[in-house]
């Protein structure tokens, strides 16, 4: 089966060793009103920089799921893949009810928003020709951005089934952003089993700051991934904590697990001071830290080359493979 990257088609056995949730460049919903864009030559520099100096630590791929709405630019992608030789696959679907989903699509119904994001998988995106590899949904906020409590909106829930729709319709895997501190990989699921979604193209993002085993469990045992996906942002967590959380499921045999730092490398518009105060809080936020930095912590700790390997490079293949699967049945529930 292929892949859809900015650059064609790529064979599955051909991703290499994959970052599976990282940001070319991200804007908030009206970035493009605001005559203060980013310097594209400048940030593009910068960017094939980061992307070559991953390249050069054995990284092959990243997957960028950046929603429709949030700055997602299919042409810089593909700039930026074709000068580092970093394969890059990029994302349709749209972001949370907080900061995304423009009035345009609150309006549509669920099977308009897939039909949307059908389009630009299987013809590409407007008129560039660049087609999306994955699906992203958002449930939830952000922690220190968006007040708690709010549950999952209507508004999520009715982008969570277009996605569902327009996966199975695809094979195009599911890659959810969701709430550290407020997180709803439960409710997603469920959500995605009246859709009747192969679990095994769904990846629940952001666990790593969650820190609840039986949040974990409940996930893992019904076939879906767990995205590993945001060390080195310590004002949201501790690396250390996504690292003792990790290593505990891996020593107890649960390896459905990706790994990547929801780095942005670029603002579009001006920043408000949301990206400032994350970097300034923490210092080894980029795209090499998992390389340098916590795949050595991993070894050190006793995790071995296979496993390291099978989170790297056969997990983020078995999910962009075609669906083999139903959705496991629901687990017995536990009480967090």
């Amino acid at each position: 089966m292929a892949i859809n990257s900015v650059l064609g088609p790529i064979k599955v056995e051909d991703l290499g060793s994959t970052l599976i949730h990282e940001h070319l460049g991200v804007g908030w919903p009206g970035w493009e009103l605001d005559y203060e864009d980013f310097d594209r030559k400048k940030e593009g520099i910068k960017v094939v920089k980061r992307l070559k100096e991953i390249r050069d630590l054995g990284i092959r791929s990243i997957v960028d799921p950046c929603p429709i709405e949030l700055g997602r630019d299919p042409i810089f992608a593909a700039e930026m893949s074709e000068k580092s030789g970093i394969q890059v696959v990029i994302a349709t679907g749209l972001y949370n009810d907080a900061l995304g989903i423009p009035m345009h699509f609150r309006m549509m119904d669920v099977d308009d928003i897939a039909e949307v994001y059908v389009k630009e998988i299987k013809d590409g995106i407007g008129s560039t020709g660049i087609k999306a590899g994955i699906i992203k949904t958002a449930s939830g906020g952000i922690p220190g951005l968006t007040p708690p409590g709010q549950g999952i909106k209507d508004t999520e829930i009715k982008c969570l089934r277009a996605a569902a729709r327009a996966s199975r319709a695809t094979g195009a895997p599911i890659l959810c952003h969701n709430d550290e501190l407020e997180p709803f990989g439960r409710e997603t699921l469920e959500i995605f089993d009246e859709e009747k979604v192969d679990f095994n193209k769904v990846l629940i993002g952001h666990a790593c700051g969650v820190g609840d085993m039986r949040y974990y469990f409940d996930i893992l045992e019904r076939g879906a991934w767990l995205g590993f996906d945001r060390f080195g942002i310590e004002s949201i967590a501790s690396d250390k904590m996504r690292l003792a959380s990790l290593i505990g499921l891996l020593s107890v045999g649960h390896d459905r697990i990706m790994l990547a730092h929801d780095s942005v490398n670029c603002w579009r518009g001006r920043d408000s001071g949301a990206l400032a105060g994350m970097i300034a809080g923490s210092p080894n936020w980029n795209m090499a830290h998992v390389s340098r930095n916590i795949l050595p912590a991993m070894r050190k700790a006793g995790v071995s080359e296979e496993v390291i390997e099978t989170l790297m490079v056969k997990n983020p293949r078995s999910y962009f493979s075609p669906a083999k699967s139903k959705p496991k049945p629901k687990p017995r529930s536990r009480k967090s």
